[in-house]
């Protein structure tokens, strides 16, 4: 896990604000050890300590960037706590070489203990360190104001430095999150081109399996009739075409009215009896496409899961909602002894499909615009699918996925 996450980080290193952010930090630590070097040289000009404390804040900015930066969490995570260690050390032990002057370090450390502990603990840490480093001008007589900006020094530095810590943690965090969004729509936008594929070759598949098996039974004896039915699976597979371009280009609008009249012209042929009643002011748009592709995968696995006769199509309003209601016949004797044996209620998953996806793509399709799905086997025999769709709540969508 860890890898991996290191991994990720490696990969926003090159991205601009992640290194505009690494870039203030880096700014910043150069800067205070400029700052320090200039004054290790103002007390002890040519001294061999000089190069001594040098090393040592050195030794400093390394160990803070192993507590903020990204990149190392693996190092923190292992030897945070060494690190830490070692930088209280580089803290208060040249104390004793250079004097008061050194408490310019104090900052780093309350940064640290900032970032590496948590709760309480860490700011009783921060307020520790400003306190002793106040308690070092005061060992060391400074005055009364030098005391004061000592003070104020170790705390300003220490919040600064966290707060830049943080902004590089916050920045390459955010940059991860656009990139897992990213992943994420991606993935969403392969369910949705699954999911209309489904919907949509999976009726027309049917049509055209179901329109070529009367074609053959008429050729002999039909051939007019059989004519008319070839003609119409061309019609139906150039159809079938254009929806596959319609889906590639993410935008494709369905009629529950032309969908309705398009399912009855198919069973009909069939020798299927067709009841449609459709009782129902015009449809929002995404209603409209919603319930016609409910219609559409409804017929499908009608055709291919029951031996049916007749078929009733109902759409009307139901209070505030719209309700689309499809009832057949013929269902396998499996599946009824199946329901009436467990009990089975409308809505249960196992009585329309098996091992299909089309009864999950259509609960998706209704829940991105509040509605509902129920299927299941009824007492008197007969399979039922109900979608209701509540129209008060389509005022604001334009689209569905």
């Amino acid at each position: 896990m860890a890898r991996d996450e290191t991994a990720g980080d490696e990969g926003l290193r090159h991205e601009p604000a992640p290194v505009f952010a690494l870039g203030i930090l880096y700014a910043a630590l150069f800067a205070y050890l400029v700052q320090v070097s200039v004054n290790l040289i103002a007390i002890r000009p040519g001294s061999p300590g000089l190069l001594l404390g040098i090393a040592a804040f050195v030794v400093i900015c390394g160990c803070q960037l192993v507590h903020c930066l990204p990149q190392a969490k693996l190092v923190r995570r292992r030897f945070g706590r060494l690190t830490l260690a070692v930088q209280t050390l580089l803290t208060y032990l040249p104390i004793l070489l250079f004097g008061a002057i050194w408490g310019a370090a104090g900052g780093f450390l309350a940064a640290s203990g900032l970032m590496l502990l948590e709760g309480a603990w860490a700011w009783l840490w921060y307020g520790g360190v400003v306190l002793s480093m106040t308690g070092v001008a005061v060992l060391y007589n400074a005055r009364p104001q030098d005391v004061v900006y000592v003070a104020i020094s170790t705390l300003l530095s220490g919040l600064m430095m966290y707060g830049l810590s943080r902004l590089v943690q916050l920045v390459v965090e955010l940059h991860r999150a656009r990139g897992q969004l990213a992943r994420l729509a991606v993935a969403q936008e392969r369910l949705r081109f699954a999911r209309d594929l489904h919907d949509l070759l999976g009726y027309s598949l049917s049509a055209i399996t179901l329109k070529s098996e009367v074609a053959i039974r008429l050729v002999h004896s039909h051939p007019t009739r059989a004519a008319e039915e070839l003609t119409s699976v061309l019609g139906i597979s150039r159809q079938a075409l254009a929806d596959v371009r319609a889906v590639a280009r993410g935008y494709r609008d369905m009629s529950l009215a032309g969908e309705a009249e398009s399912a009855r012209g198919m069973l009909e042929a069939a020798d299927i009896t067709v009841e449609t009643r459709i009782e129902s002011s015009e449809l929002p748009g995404v209603v409209d496409t919603t319930l016609a592709t409910v219609l559409r995968e409804a017929v499908t696995n009608m055709l291919r899961h029951s031996k049916v006769e007749h078929c009733r199509i109902e759409v009307g309003e139901q209070g505030p909602d719209i309700r689309l209601r499809i009832v057949n016949d013929g269902v396998p004797e499996r599946r009824r002894a199946a329901a009436r044996g467990v009990g089975q209620l409308p809505g249960a998953r196992t009585s329309w499909e098996e091992g299909g996806s089309g009864l999950g793509n259509l609960e998706t399709r209704l829940a991105a615009i509040g509605g509902s799905l129920t299927a299941g086997v009824q007492p008197d025999g007969t399979f039922q699918v109900v979608a209701l769709v509540p129209l008060a709540q389509q005022t604001d969508l334009r689209s569905v996925s």
